[in-house]
């Protein structure tokens, strides 16, 4: 099937052959469907804290945040796209839509608009607007979200990268310095660099703090083969191999990299602003304080077994009501430490409104395990589709994570995803058709194999801005 210039080519981007003949066969195959239990919901997998264990958990955190390493993780890799696909159908295909009419009749109270007027001449028509928005004047449809202008504010407008920055001022920071980590498209990192550069020192003023501002990319190493729809490989005009990124699943070896005591993981479009964050820096401090203190139990626990203490039977009732994570009837001592020794992530869950993505289910393992996973409607089975109307919460990534070991040790975290949980996709190159596929998902099956806590948090702490109109919410006004 390959050739020995396929195989130069494969180990020149990082790859090994037998990775690429895996991926071969998973496009052969198909990914088995994830054996999904029940929704998770109120007592029942996800955890409704009263205002006295809101309290003590984010005291617990405060108390503690001094000497935390701390670090926010921002996935903000790729082009606005999807965010401007509407403009870009009115501009090329003069499609136009009751979209496309709120967003000229609003288009004052976008926080773009003072920059997008400078690029309008008088008598302008709609189409001309709409192209100063994404191809000419503003170039937003060649941009990454985090440099979009989102917010209003007296004292100058922000970007998402720039409330980020804010939030971690509020929340991740040590009292004297705070880091935050990005993920970008190698394209896109100086256009970051430069934002920072004029904005950064004035945030350092603002609050008080030094930001330590990392970027990593996407390596080359985690790209997937495509395929023909006969799923032999498919190949450009000069005969090569083509590969795609594997999405957000990729990221785990980003994250990997990271050395911190904790990490709060949140996309880069769900931000709010400054009259609105009080419920975001409120429940992410609650959330690492749920985490230090399951991490602080489970390293007790750990360390007791490995003293050689008899503690199987508090290490399984700890498993089943706080970690939830139930075991098979005789679990072996091998298999509750295995399951107690684990990364920990302890995620917000809001209340489903209809808002679309993931959500949190019990999943049963090859193990005989059942615990806590965040699952997509594309994992699950048509014959249990229900399960998914069933779920009363869903995912809006809102991840607190503790990828220490008792020992004081980093985990190897890509030991710990579900390589069985990847997509397959339809996409396109040259105009020919081909089959794409993506790595597990960063908050799916790469994360599988973590001990999972959901925690019921507020509707106010997701504003995610999917569409160019969603700036219009009251969240972003």
């Amino acid at each position: 099937m390959f050739t020995p210039n396929d195989i130069a080519q494969i180990e020149a981007r990082g790859l090994r052959l037998a990775e690429v003949e895996q991926q071969i066969e998973n496009f052969r195959n198909g990914f088995p469907s994830l054996p999904v239990r029940r929704a998770a919901s109120v007592g029942d997998g996800i955890l409704r804290l009263d205002e006295e264990a809101l309290k003590q958990a984010e005291e617990r955190y405060e108390a503690k945040r001094g000497e935390l390493r701390t670090v926010k993780f921002v996935p903000a890799s790729g082009a606005a796209t999807r965010m401007f696909k509407e403009l870009f159908e009115y501009v090329n295909e003069d499609k136009r839509t009751a979209g496309i009419d709120k967003l000229i009749v609003n288009l004052e109270k976008f926080a773009f608009f003072p920059e997008l007027a400078k690029y309008l001449k008088p008598q302008i028509d709609d189409k001309d607007v709409v192209r100063n928005i994404i191809v000419d004047g503003l170039e937003y449809g060649a941009k990454p979200k985090g440099l979009v202008t989102f917010h209003a504010y007296k004292e100058g407008n922000r970007k998402p990268v720039e409330e980020h920055l804010v939030e971690a001022a509020l929340y991740a920071s040590n009292g004297e310095r705070a880091a935050i980590h990005f993920t970008v498209s190698p394209e896109h990192q100086e256009g970051f660099e430069a934002l920072l550069g004029e904005r950064q020192s004035h945030y350092e003023a603002k609050f008080g703090v030094k930001f330590d501002v990392s970027f990593s990319q996407q390596s080359p190493a985690t790209d997937t083969i495509a395929v023909n729809p006969d799923n032999t490989p498919f190949r450009t005009d000069d005969g090569k191999l083509l590969f795609r990124p594997a999405g957000h699943g990729a990221l785990i070896a980003n994250l990997d990299k990271l050395d911190a005591d904790i990490i709060f993981v949140k996309n880069i479009d769900n931000v709010t602003t400054d009259e609105r964050k009080g419920d975001t820096t409120t429940y992410k401090r609650v959330l690492a304080g749920e985490l230090l203190r399951l991490q602080e139990r489970s390293f007790e626990l750990l360390r007791a077994i490995k003293r050689g203490e008899d503690v199987k039977a508090e290490a399984v009732e700890f498993l089943r009501n706080e970690l939830c994570c139930k075991l098979p009837e005789g679990a072996s001592l091998e298999l509750v430490e295995q399951s107690l020794d684990r990364p920990i992530r302890v995620c917000g869950m809001v209340k489903n409104e209809g808002e679309p993505g993931g959500g949190p289910f019990w999943v049963g393992d090859d193990l005989g395990r059942e615990q806590l996973q965040i699952a997509e409607s594309s994992q699950i089975a048509k014959e249990d589709a229900h399960l998914m109307k069933e779920a009363t919460h869903f995912n809006p990534v809102d991840l607190v994570c503790g990828v220490m070991r008792y020992d004081g040790t980093k985990y190897n975290l890509r030991e710990y995803t579900d390589p069985k949980t990847g997509f397959i996709s339809s996409k396109s190159a040259g105009g020919r058709e081909l089959r794409a596929q993506e790595l597990p998902g960063l908050w799916n099956g790469a994360m599988a194999n973590w001990n999972t806590i959901f925690v019921e948090v507020p509707i106010s702490t997701f504003s995610p801005v999917k569409v160019v109109n969603d700036l219009l919410r009251p969240e972003h006004q």
